[in-house]
């Protein structure tokens, strides 16, 4: 079968299609038939060496499709079932074994790529919202990147959920599409300093809450958005790791509270998986959550994938269809 290898970290260029042996699933395992695999910064960071992996590897953490075959201890799938996953490696390819505890039954109403599309990034929202900080209604939140793939998504949750939203851009284009989501201000940090425009348009009080994904480059400003006891969710670093700092600063801001998440902390047994899951789906069919596909790429364009993710002129998400 084809397949990306990662054979040494480095830039979009090391994405490299191999002719690979069709894996086996081992006894707790399955084999699916990838339809549609979703590009996350993950797996950028797994390319660079940020986030290490032995060499060489198949990257991708969420995809969908086909259950071809069942490990011996398998009882809940079968060949034929339709399915989708996350926090497994390996999806850059046209088939991956996978923990069968980690896959989750589609919906009928789901198809592959809006299912390869949500389920990272889908149950990243529902623990943003409902678990690292959970949301109230009166709440002011602030999205860092709210036209991307996650930034959309809580866009649409917050709102729904009673907050007053808040979304940071880079283009106009990107703020029409942040306010079409739900967002009740966009700020275009390409031309304002962010946190200054936070301060007034929240009349000096600050945000709640802090969704930051970016890392390096909005981190302090960040911290300086937030009310007194306010919270800064720190989930991703698109712009590079946050350098050390005195959590003394907590205090001198405010007494702040600051977190780092991961997916895999929130969901890390079956059945929580399944609960963040099945509301996501809920609030897909409910028409609650809207999902956003920016581009699709072959397989053997999975480069031109990652350019076009790390550019950040994307607006939704990015898929690799195998």
């Amino acid at each position: 079968m084809k397949a990306i290898r990662i054979e040494q970290y480095g830039d979009p260029e090391v994405l490299q299609v191999q002719e690979i042996p069709v894996p086996e699933p081992k006894a707790d395992e399955v084999r699916v038939r990838l339809e549609a695999a979703g590009v996350n910064f993950i797996d950028v960071y797994h390319r660079t060496g940020l986030y290490p992996v032995a060499l060489p590897f198949t990257p991708g953490s969420e995809a969908a499709g086909i259950v071809e075959a069942v490990g011996t201890e398998v009882a809940h799938f079968k060949t034929g079932d339709r399915v989708g996953y996350a926090m497994s490696l390996g999806a850059y390819a046209e088939a991956a074994v996978v923990p069968a505890w980690k896959c989750i039954p589609l919906p009928a109403s789901l198809g592959a790529l809006h299912a390869a599309a949500v389920l990272l990034q889908g149950m990243t929202v529902h623990y943003l919202a409902h678990g690292s900080y959970v949301i109230r209604p009166g709440d002011t939140v602030l999205v860092h990147a709210a036209a991307g793939g996650v930034g959309l998504m809580l866009v649409q949750i917050a709102r729904h959920l009673g907050a007053f939203v808040i979304g940071t851009v880079s283009t106009v284009e990107k703020a029409a599409i942040a306010k079409d989501a739900g967002a009740h201000e966009a700020i275009l940090y390409t031309e304002t300093d962010f946190h200054k425009e936070v301060k007034r348009i929240t009349e000096g009080r600050g945000v709640h809450v802090v969704y930051d994904s970016v890392g390096q480059a909005t981190f302090e400003h960040s911290l300086d958005c937030l009310r007194p006891r306010g919270t800064l969710v720190l989930f991703g670093q698109s712009s590079g790791p946050v350098a050390s700092f005195n959590p003394a600063i907590l205090a001198a801001k405010g007494s702040l509270f600051l977190t780092r998440p991961s997916l895999a902390h929130y969901a890390a047994t079956r059945e929580e998986l399944l609960e963040r899951a099945s509301t996501v789906f809920d609030w897909i069919s409910s028409g609650i959550l809207k999902i956003r596909i920016d581009k699709t790429f072959p397989l053997n364009e999975a480069a031109e994938a990652h350019l076009r993710l790390e550019s950040r002129i994307s607006t939704g998400k990015i898929l690799l269809l195998p």
